[in-house]
């Protein structure tokens, strides 16, 4: 894998490895996305192009493989618009049959935009964490043999799965969605769950596989993303009554512990590794939202939440990345 050599003035300095980290959160990716936006803006240039490796979770892991195929974040932008209130409105049904029509659609829509390519079709460096369920232990596709705990010699791409197959393992947030199946030539046919069950926010994962390229923590540049913290909003009849269920009302507690545990741990032993985290609350009814919306005002008022969020961080994100020579 090659590094970007970075000019800072006239000073030439120490290559730079680039990582960003995406979290999960269903349609609140819409926030990450606004983040993106600025930060590619500044950059002045692909963001599959300027990170060396991009890690996702579950709507972090669409975002991720969307930048690793050259797409910039308005074309991401168009495609959530898109994609977001189709799955989730296909949920509006009573359980289990939700579950099934929202997978389906998700399913529908990745195929749609994905096709058939598998991990080949990747410019960047990726992992897209999800869980194998049958085993109970993390699954995450990979791009590059270098990056691989073990099995280096018979290491093969995203496990020889398809695009659509592995973001579908990483977005099943049971039980909001199904448990699939998915096909892979060297994992079996594993029964899959999102990737939030694992680790919501990715960041430790990516800095763990970064270190195997780059042994000098200084060296590495992390921006990680969440997707914004926000009160719950008033549901209808029918979303009280799913919600009632511990099952439902637990998946929002759960991932969001999985986040703040990931991040704990990156605070406690990877503070020596160079980072913006920017993952704000908003705390106002106006903004009362969670990982199934649909409402497209909505989800364009999360998308300028994330721009101004890149606001906030903006002086220390000028700090570690460096934009792009004209």
């Amino acid at each position: 894998m090659t590094e970007n050599t970075i000019n800072v003035g006239a000073e030439s300095t120490t290559s730079q490895y680039r990582v960003l980290s995406l979290d999960g959160g269903g349609a609140k990716g819409l926030y990450t996305l606004g983040v993106l936006h600025e930060f590619e803006k500044y950059v002045g240039g692909s963001l599959g192009s300027y990170f060396e490796l991009i890690y996702g979770t579950s709507t972090g892991a669409i975002i991720a493989a969307l930048l690793a195929l050259g797409k910039s974040v308005a074309e991401i932008l168009d495609i959530y618009l898109e994609l977001v209130p189709r799955v989730m409105r296909a949920g509006l049904r009573p359980p289990p049959l939700a579950r099934r029509y929202r997978s389906n659609a998700l399913r529908r829509e990745a195929e749609r935009i994905f096709g058939d390519r598998n991990f080949d079709a990747f410019q960047t460096a990726l992992g897209l964490v999800a869980v194998d369920y049958d085993g109970a232990k993390p699954m995450i596709f990979k791009t590059k043999a270098d990056l691989a705990i073990g099995r280096r010699s018979s290491f093969e791409a995203g496990f020889g799965s398809t695009i659509v197959d592995a973001l579908v393992a990483s977005t099943a947030a049971f039980p909001f969605f199904a448990r699939p199946r998915i096909a892979t030539s060297s994992w079996g046919n594993p029964e899959v769950l999102d990737g939030g069950y694992a680790a919501n926010n990715p960041t430790m994962l990516a800095i763990a596989d970064a270190l195997r390229v780059v042994t000098a923590p200084e060296r590495l540049a992390v921006l990680s993303i969440g997707v914004g913290h926000y009160k719950e909003p008033k549901r209808s009849i029918a979303h009280q009554l799913l919600f009632s269920m511990w099952w439902f009302y637990m998946i929002p507690k759960t991932l969001e512990t999985s986040t703040n545990t990931m991040e704990g741990l990156r605070k406690a032993l990877c503070a020596h590794v160079p980072c913006v985290r920017i993952d704000e609350t908003y705390a106002g009814s106006e903004y009362a939202t969670d990982l199934l919306e649909s409402d497209r005002n909505k989800l364009e008022k999360l998308f300028v939440l994330g721009r101004t969020s890149f606001g906030a961080f903006e002086s220390q994100v000028k700090q570690l990345f460096p934009p792009l020579a004209n």
